[in-house]
């Protein structure tokens, strides 16, 4: 029997990284494998229309609001308006948000993606307007919903601990990897980092600027690699050339990380390359000496997977879900000690055998992240 599923695609048209990629990617993966229930995407009226280009399936098919994203948040989730989204996209079986919160529904069945709890974990990190909007938001949602899905088994805990959420309505669902994400990238790509990364080695993070990535600790164990006088094997040249690139929009919060950039004199080896075009981000994790990801809390880490894809080492916190993204295939350290940081970088940095070894069990840890997985999976919870 065939059963209209609605799916709010609002983060997939406004963001081009995380949530919005984690949606595009999901959904696209779903177009591909479903073909017999009819889907509706629902976008607001300023949804970005370079997002939503995609070869979909003909029985997927997108509903642009007549109201603006902004209005519609203020609407549902701050007003508390009672207008169902049913008056956007029509009667629905099923009505399913990747991202955080549920807008008013008729729909029998109503499904949530919360990826994480890190304005409870880790308010330091927010802006109080936005701390206070996800504090009230977001239980509301998960109140409602029939099934909530995790980007990992540390924000299924989460959710049972800090709203009491039976474990049974939660539903571990991790993320995929794109084949994009893989060490033999195009050469015209290649061309383009050396020139972004003036052709010199580099250590490389990836995510929005904000207090939550934790990069002023990132900058500050930079700077006790980049001044010492290490010499082992050939990496003399290594150290004196060696530069941190942080690649991500800036979010919130962030004049710490220039200033500390300041302080530390290091604005010659500190790169801020910002957003970097998908076709070019596998050619900057291949091209990394190592990939560093110092973050207090992630849902998942989804820039571990595609550099461990592209056969960057990793080396990254032992906080919330990295264990479960990163498994036996990183190096870890405590996010909140520099020196621990420091540490375990330079081990990294000054180690041949330890960086293949990373290198080959990255390889064998993402090959079990896959969007296709993802998908066959969200249908199963689709179908209840």
């Amino acid at each position: 029997m065939q059963r209209k599923i609605g799916i709010d695609f609002t983060s997939a048209s406004r963001e081009r990284a995380g949530i919005g990629r984690y949606a595009r990617e999901l959904i696209r993966a779903l177009s591909r494998l479903d073909h017999a229930n009819h889907y509706v995407l629902f976008v607001p009226r300023d949804a970005h229309d370079d997002l939503l280009r995609f070869e979909w399936s003909p029985n997927f098919s997108i509903r642009r609001a007549p109201l603006t994203e902004r209005y519609l948040a203020a609407l549902w989730h701050r007003a508390r308006v009672p207008l169902p989204i049913d008056a956007f996209v029509g009667a629905v079986d099923v009505f399913y948000s990747p991202d955080f919160l549920l807008p008013p529904t008729l729909a029998r069945r109503k499904l949530v993606t919360v990826h994480d709890l890190s304005y409870v974990r880790v308010p330091e990190c927010f802006p109080a307007p936005l701390l206070n909007y996800l504090n009230r938001a977001v239980p509301r949602s998960v109140a409602r919903a029939d099934l909530i899905l995790a980007d990992a088994a540390s924000t299924q805990r989460d959710l049972a601990e800090v709203y009491r959420v039976p474990v049974e309505k939660i539903r571990v669902l991790y993320s995929g990897v794109a084949p994009r994400f893989r060490p033999d990238v195009a050469e015209e790509a290649r061309v383009r980092v050396r020139t972004l990364t003036r052709g010199k080695p580099y250590l490389l993070s990836v995510g929005t600027i904000q207090p939550r990535k934790n990069y002023t600790r990132l900058i500050e164990a930079f700077a006790q690699i980049a001044n010492s006088e290490l010499q082992i094997a050939n990496l003399e040249f290594l150290i004196c050339n060696l530069q941190l690139v942080i690649c991500g929009a800036k979010g919130w919060l962030f004049d710490e990380v220039f200033q500390t950039v300041e302080r530390l004199n290091l604005r010659e080896r500190v790169i801020f390359p910002e957003f970097v075009a998908d076709d070019d981000l596998p050619a900057l994790y291949a091209g990394a000496t190592l990939c560093v990801y110092p973050s207090l809390y992630e849902g998942f880490g989804l820039p571990v997977a595609e550099a461990m894809a592209c056969g960057a080492p990793v080396v990254c916190s032992n906080a919330s879900s990295f264990p479960e993204a990163a498994g036996n295939a990183a190096l870890y350290f405590d996010p909140r000690n520099v020196d621990a940081m420091a540490d375990a970088i330079q081990r990294a940095l000054t180690d041949d055998t330890l960086r293949a070894d990373l290198r080959a069990r990255g390889f064998a840890q993402v090959k079990q992240f896959t969007w296709e997985k993802a998908a066959r999976e969200l249908m199963q919870c689709l179908a209840g």
